[in-house]
């Protein structure tokens, strides 16, 4: 049978995954959310026109 806590106690992160990780923290990535917020900024100056 697996001893689950021994497992996990040998465990260590996959460097490529860190190093993905700290890529995608760090950069200004654009998302959904930046990408409705500007269209609602647009249809406020357009309709405030």
């Amino acid at each position: 049978m697996i001893n689950f806590e021994e497992e996990l106690e040998k465990y260590e992160p996959s460097p490529d995954v860190e190093q993905v990780e700290n890529v995608v923290n760090n950069n200004n990535l654009t998302d959904l959310t930046d990408i409705v917020r500007e269209l609602i900024a647009d249809v406020k100056t357009t309709a405030s026109l």
